[in-house]
């Protein structure tokens, strides 16, 4: 199957099934905190985890579609968390400490900034 399918597939799915995890959360404990976002950045990331290790374990034939699909395709259209978690400790496990420093730092600060920026730039700040 196309690359590009089983990612939009996967993406279609994932996403659907973040919108259904906040409603549900919403409807449990309300909606006063973003329980809803922590619940599936920690669910998306503990997935990834086990996905990846059971390629990396079992290294199927399929792997590079299940990666697509799963990981790029589901886990991306769920929480994009997931990705950046397994990039950190894919340093991690590299032994490159400065690079997993800068990485988690500058993708939190920056993209927290970038949200500002945006967020002034549309409410006629510029």
């Amino acid at each position: 199957m196309n690359a590009f399918l089983l990612v939009a597939l996967g993406g279609a799915l994932g996403a659907s099934a973040r919108y259904g995890a906040g409603l549900w959360v919403g409807r449990v404990v309300g909606h006063g905190f973003p329980y809803g976002t922590l619940l599936v950045n920690i669910a998306g990331s503990l997935v990834m985890g086990l996905l990846i290790g059971f390629l990396a374990r079992n290294t199927p034939g399929w792997q590079n579609e299940a990666r697509l699909f799963g990981a790029v395709g589901v886990l991306g259209g769920f929480t994009t968390f997931s990705a950046f978690s397994l990039d950190a400790v894919t340093l991690i496990e590299r032994g490159d400490w400065g690079g997993f420093s800068v990485y988690v730092l500058v993708s939190v600060m920056a993209s927290l900034l970038a949200l500002f920026v945006g967020l002034y730039l549309m409410r006629g700040g510029a």
